[in-house]
């Protein structure tokens, strides 16, 4: 092992400047004063051995440094550096600064045996006591941190609560699978207590089914006795069926047919307002496109007006360029024929006036000479020859000005003439446009009056139609209910059409009174059932409500035949004199709505006096007197009699067939007059275009207006101030030309005195040349030169001027062109507008002329139909009274009937309710044929009374009838039974004995009857909770393992540690004591897991007995402590002992620490310790 060779410490607490401490020896002992720097010396060997900064007595790491404490630091840092040699001679050296700490430092000292947190190498001043004064958890918590078990303990305390988890969940598992056991037991002794019940009960069900078979056995041959007689009395009435038949085949064919008939009416009917309503929209489009058409060829004709113009304008422009082409090519001719014949004059003259060349020298010298001697004439000639130019120019400006004029005085012309000519069509079209607009306007009158009438005619007829739908309709319905009435009656259609067959009507339409007297006794016992539908089924009734709240209509009372169920009719009611039975004063078709009424009515009698009523009383019906009183069962009364003849009034066919003929003539005449009323939209039609034709005309007159006080009146004063120019022009002129006339005389003058000079000079010259004077000589040359500029001054100046009355020409020309070709186009366009919109309004009159034949063939279709309706509305009327006669005949004979009916309904509803009872107590009969299923599930009575009282609708018994039962189990003694009296002795034995097996059963408590299914059940989870538990034992087993690891390699590292110190510590302890009579020994308080619990550590000092460790002296509990220490620590360890410890004591101890192969450092202030 190696040891701590020197400490090299720099600016560290009391130690200025880098200091050396060393080297250390096997045992080094620091002997010194108080305040000499041992502790603080041992400060700095803790302080490299990663101390904690409070074990060094100061608050931070700053105060480290040499001076910090009082505020004058000696430098920046501080650091404290430890050489290590190790037994191979190497040294290693570990620094710490004040600035941080390394975790691989950490790692180096751990591996040479230094734990920072168990501080198994550093003993402060004071601290040797108490490590001997540590509680056994504090021993238990140095051995964890000495042995590194600790590091085990989260993973060890993890895997213990899984463990642990695992268990609990393996005992829930048990407890559960134990208790389902149990569970199961229970089941199975149910289970046989259920059979046992279950025998007794079939023992009753079959003692129940032999009475029920019995009791319906003689219930059916009862009703087969009165089947066979209702058949024999059914044949009598046949023949008088088969009459009724006929009459209501022949009924039921005209009905056929007269719908066949309305719908066709109907149909057509539809189909002339669709025509009606596609005419009305096609005749405002027929006049609009005829407006358009006679709009666009106004515009065409104004069109074509303008072209003429533009055409007349464009030829005379034309000719006025042609005479200006001739004009400009004469110019051009005679100035070639100038050019020409000066040439031809040119040659011949230069040939006679060729002079020498001396004689041109004598010419210059002497035209020299003759030019000084006149120079200033020359000047006064050349001063006027300026201003002759400067006039000459000016003459020449004023008459181009004058040619100018002239052209924009012609322009202004042609503009006045267009201005005139567009008045013209101004005023034309404002003309034609009034026309329209008084056409429009009286259309328009028309119009507003035919619409007014026929709005007023319409409030009219449906003030008078909602008079006739009161008189039709309840008298409570008010005129806002007329809607409504219509409103229901097309939904009545529709569902009628969506369940053909199944839908019968209302029962108002359904039925009628026999006699007029009778309407309101029936009208007051039907009430609001007046207006119910009658459907074949409640499943059809449903299915029209769903309909009728889908279409968001009111709501609705519905009778289905299979759903109702009424009372049979007391035959003796029928018998009473003065009073009849309310349904049989109601004659009804089709037949089969017989139960509505029955419904409806039930046995209401209708009585033709009150004395009547009186005597009735006795029978608690409701009773009804013809005037409508009500004299109801508890014995109040109600009349109403207003209300009730306004509702009677429905019955009454005639006036009801007047009111529909007045309602069908009045809703035809609605029908034309809303036809004049959606001429609304051929009014505002009209009203749109004469507006229109009305704000172009406006325009048109503004523009007429315009174009005279603006464009011709400017014209005409531009026009004027021209011509007044130009009558100036005429004056300057006259003016600048007298100026020159006069200069040129003086110019005469001055070119004759200088002739003269010229000829003084020159008089030798001209006679050796053969002239007679000089002037000769020159103009022959000069003046033909003048000759020719001036004439080709001239030519240019026509030239110029032409030019620009050619130039001006054109441009007016083009312009006068394009015009005519704008013109052409607009009419070519306006032409083919014409034509398209000609033919748009032959299309959509071709359309309206076919609508209307169409619509008139419809209508006369419709007048056949309406003919053939009425036709065969009078026909079946005629039908209608036969039927009522053979209903009459009939209706005795129904009479007759009946009573045999109701004897066979009651036996039908005694067999129905011996049926439902078996139903009801689950009585499972043998069948032949059909199901206890088919059985209806209604309430019924076991009394007579309630029994006669209340029936099960036909459909019900019906669907029973097809029940077929199987009798072969009851005993042929039981069928021999005739008598009522044998029937009704057997059947009381038969209850008897079901009685009493039902006593007994009874008596018994009623077991548990699923408890198969339970058992079935409890199996089922005995199974899972067993694999539950298997599952649960697994991860037990396998969290016990896994803890048992953890703990094994806890214990391992703990045990091993402890063992090591209990086996050294007594050995140490007799040598620090140096007397073999010495003991200390270490025992843990939990042996198994020894780092749960303490661990004590007691000594007995040599010559005493055991005392507890705090009744130990101080220097025996120091050289107990060094024991412990001595045997955890078995690598080098320091210590500072405390001055308390007896005098002897370190002179034992460094007799030990010599013979241990370690190193020690001692601080002491004592000098009696020797190495």
């Amino acid at each position: 092992m190696g040891y701590l060779k020197l400490i090299e410490i720099e600016n560290f607490k009391s130690y200025k400047g880098r200091q050396i401490i060393g080297p250390f020896h096997k045992f080094t002992a620091i002997i010194g004063p108080n305040g000499s720097g041992k502790s603080n010396l041992m400060d700095a060997i803790s302080f490299v051995l990663a101390e904690k900064t409070s074990n060094l007595r100061v608050k931070t790491l700053k105060d480290l440094i040499h001076g910090a404490p009082v505020g004058k630091p000696a430098a920046n840092r501080a650091f404290v550096s430890m050489v290590y040699q190790e037994d191979n001679g190497e040294e290693r050296s570990f620094t710490r600064v004040i600035i941080g700490m390394n975790h691989h430092w950490h790692e180096e000292l751990e591996k040479l045996g230094i734990l920072i947190k168990a501080r198994n190498f550093l003993v402060f001043q004071g601290a040797v006591e108490s490590i001997a004064m540590k509680n056994p958890k504090e021993r238990t918590a140095l051995f964890e941190e000495i042995s590194r078990s600790g590091e085990l303990a989260q993973e060890y305390e993890r895997r213990k609560k899984e463990m642990v988890k695992a268990e609990e969940d393996t005992q829930f598992n048990y407890h559960r699978k134990k208790n389902i056991a149990a569970e199961r037991k229970e089941a199975k002794q149910e289970k046989e207590e259920a059979e046992r019940y279950q025998r007794l009960k079939d023992e009753v069900a079959r003692a129940s089914v032999q009475l029920q078979l019995f009791k319906l056995y003689h219930n059916e041959t009862e009703i087969e006795k009165l089947n066979k007689e209702l058949g024999q009395r059914n044949k009598e009435i046949d023949k008088d069926r088969k009459k009724m038949d006929h009459v209501e085949e022949e009924l039921k064919d005209k009905k056929k047919e007269l719908g066949r008939l309305m719908r066709e009416q109907q149909t057509i009917e539809k189909e002339i307002k669709e025509k009606d309503s596609e005419l009305n929209q096609k005749r405002p489009q027929y006049i609009k496109a005829k407006e358009n058409t006679s709009h666009k060829i106004k515009k065409l004709e104004a069109a074509r007006k303008s072209l003429q113009n533009a055409q007349k304008m464009y030829k005379k422009r034309k000719g006025d360029m042609d005479e200006l082409d001739k004009e400009m090519k004469a110019v051009e001719l005679a100035k070639q024929e100038f050019e020409e014949r000066m040439e031809e004059e040119a040659q011949s003259q230069g040939q006679d006036l060729t002079l020498e060349e001396n004689q041109v020298k004598q010419y210059h010298r002497l035209k020299e000479e003759a030019s000084k001697r006149a120079a200033t004439l020359a000047q006064e000639l050349e001063k006027f020859n300026r201003d002759q130019k400067a006039d000459q120019d000016r003459l020449d400006l004023e008459e181009r000005k004058k040619v100018e004029t002239e052209a924009k005085i012609k322009q202004k012309i042609r503009e006045i003439e267009e201005n005139q000519k567009r008045i013209e069509k101004l005023e034309d079209y404002i003309t034609t446009s009034r026309q329209s607009l008084d056409e429009q306007k009286r259309m328009e009158e028309e119009l507003t009056e035919e619409v007014e009438m026929a709005k007023r005619r319409i409030d009219e007829i449906n003030t008078e139609l909602n008079q006739v739908m009161e008189q039709l309709g309840d008298a409570r319905i008010d005129r806002q209910e007329n809607s409504r009435q219509q409103r229901k009656a097309e939904i009545m259609e529709s569902i009628k059409r969506l369940y053909p067959g199944s839908v019968y009507g209302r029962l108002i339409d359904l039925c009628q009174p026999t006699q007029k007297k009778y309407q309101i006794a029936v009208t007051k016992v039907l009430g609001k059932n007046m207006d119910a539908i009658i459907v074949d089924s409640e499943k059809t009734g449903r299915d029209c409500i769903q309909y009728i709240k889908e279409q968001r209509g009111e709501p609705e009372t519905f009778l289905p035949l299979d759903y109702l169920e009424v009372k049979p009719t007391d035959e003796k009611l029928r018998e009473l004199r003065g009073a009849k039975l309310v349904i049989d004063v109601i004659r009804y078709e089709p037949p089969h709505i017989k139960k509505a009424l029955q419904y409806a009515c039930g046995n209401a009698l209708v009585c033709l006096t009150y004395i009547i009523n009186i005597f009735v009383f006795l029978y608690e019906n409701e009773r009804i007197a013809l005037d409508g009183t009500l004299f109801q069962k508890s014995g109040v009364i109600s009349g109403g009699a207003s209300d009730l003849k306004a509702k009677a009034r429905r019955w009454d066919e005639k006036a009801v067939d007047k009111l529909k003929e007045k309602k069908e003539k009045l809703t035809e005449e609605l029908k034309e007059q809303m036809k004049a009323k959606r001429k609304e939209a051929e009014l505002r039609q009209v009203q749109s275009q004469a507006h229109g034709l009305q704000m172009r005309l406006k325009y048109s007159q503004s523009d007429l207006e315009q174009t005279k006080t603006r464009h011709l009146s400017l014209n005409m004063q531009e026009k004027s101030k021209l011509e007044s120019e130009l009558a100036n022009f005429g004056p300057r002129i006259n003016d600048i030309k007298r100026i020159i006339q006069s200069r040129e005389r003086e110019i005469t003058d001055l070119r004759d005195r200088m002739n003269l000079v010229e000829d003084e000079v020159f008089i030798e010259f001209c006679k050796e040349i053969g002239v007679r004077n000089i002037r000769e000589f020159e103009e022959e040359k000069v003046k033909r030169q003048n000759e020719i500029a001036k004439k080709r001054l001239e030519f240019e100046t026509q030239k110029t001027r032409l030019g620009i009355q050619v130039d001006y020409e054109k441009n007016q020309l083009k312009e006068d062109q394009e015009k005519v070709m704008m013109w052409e186009q607009t009419v070519k366009k306006d032409e083919a507008e014409i034509e398209r919109l000609k033919k748009e309004e032959h299309r959509h009159m071709k359309i309206i002329d076919e609508t209307m034949a169409q619509l008139q063939d419809l209508k006369n279709q419709h007048l056949t139909k309406k003919s053939e309706v009425n036709d065969k509305n009078h026909d079946m009327e005629e039908i209608r009274k036969k039927l009522g006669g053979a209903n009459k005949e009939l209706t005795q004979l129904q009479k007759e009937v009946t009573a045999i009916e109701t004897k066979l309904e009651q036996k039908r509803s005694d067999r129905h309710n011996l049926l439902q009872a078996c139903k009801m107590q689950d009585i499972r009969l043998p069948l032949h044929s059909g199901t206890m299923d088919d059985i209806s599930q209604g309430e019924g009575s076991s009394q007579t009374e309630e029994s006669s009282s209340q029936r099960t609708s036909s459909s019900v018994l019906a669907k029973e009838a097809l029940i077929e039962i199987d009798y072969s189990n009851l005993s042929e003694d039981l069928k021999d039974v005739l008598s009522e009296e044998e029937i009704k002795a057997e059947t009381n034995t038969l209850q008897q004995r079901l009685n009493e097996q039902q006593s007994i059963l009874q008596r018994i408590s009623a077991p548990n009857m699923k408890a198969m299914e339970k058992l079935e059940s409890v199996r089922d989870k005995f199974q899972e909770t067993s694999d539950e538990f298997e599952a649960a034992r697994k991860r037990a087993k396998k969290a016990k393992q896994a803890f048992e690891q953890i703990k094994k390699e806890r214990f391992d590292r703990f045990n091993n540690c402890f063992e090591s110190v209990a086996t050294n510590i007594d050995e140490i302890y007799k040598a620090l004591s140096r007397n073999s009579s010495a003991q200390a020994f270490l025992g843990p308080e939990n042996p198994e897991e020894p780092y749960l619990d303490g661990i004590n550590y007691n000594c007995v000092a040599p010559g005493k007995r055991f005392r507890p460790m705090d009744n130990l002296s101080g220097g025996e509990k120091t050289v107990a402590a060094l024991a412990l220490l001595f045997a955890i620590h078995r690598w080098p360890i320091t210590s500072k002992t405390s001055r308390r410890n007896s005098t002897p004591r370190p002179t034992h101890s460094s007799v030990f620490i010599q013979r241990c192969v370690s190193q020690y450092c001692l601080y002491t202030i004592l000098n009696e310790i020797q190495p």
